[in-house]
């Protein structure tokens, strides 16, 4: 944390917290991206499950060009496969980048379509902006693409 040019420890209201703040940061990190990674593959699995499933609600928010079964396996796709992508620190970014479009597009579902406003979107708010928190930052070195060497 002393070495964090945002925020030195000696600007600490208890200084002696910044060496607890700086081994647990990574940790941190891995942690949510392991928990948001995991809760798309929960929310995507009955979508995996039955991947036309979900063809109604694509065709309600009138996603064209192409047929609605394409969307509709895409989507089931991006959460399940991209949530397991996500968790392991694999193809972090383009994965991440994909669950937040989905979730962005759920907030103009909720937001716009059904008129819900902020209350029915906030959640794929919050959720989209961790994605797009991991689209920036990738994955630390707990990840996959860490132990490769390599990162998108």
């Amino acid at each position: 944390m002393s070495n964090d040019p945002i925020r030195p420890s000696n600007q600490l209201i208890i200084p002696g917290l910044g060496p607890v703040y700086g081994s647990l940061g990574e940790f941190a990190e891995t942690l949510l991206r392991v928990v948001a990674g995991l809760a798309l593959v929960t929310h995507g699995f009955p979508k995996i499950m039955n991947p036309l499933g979900p063809v109604g609600l694509v065709e309600t928010i009138g996603f064209f060009p192409g047929p609605a079964a394409f969307w509709a396996v895409l989507l089931s796709m991006t959460e399940f496969f991209g949530g397991i992508l996500i968790a392991i620190g694999l193809l972090t970014r383009p994965a991440a980048f994909g669950a937040m479009f989905v979730l962005l597009v759920t907030v103009y579902f909720h937001w716009i379509l059904k008129s819900e406003g902020y209350a029915g979107a906030e959640k794929s708010i919050l959720w989209a902006t961790i994605m797009f928190y991991f689209v920036i930052r990738g994955a630390n070195s707990q990840s996959v693409d860490a132990r490769l060497g390599k990162t998108f």
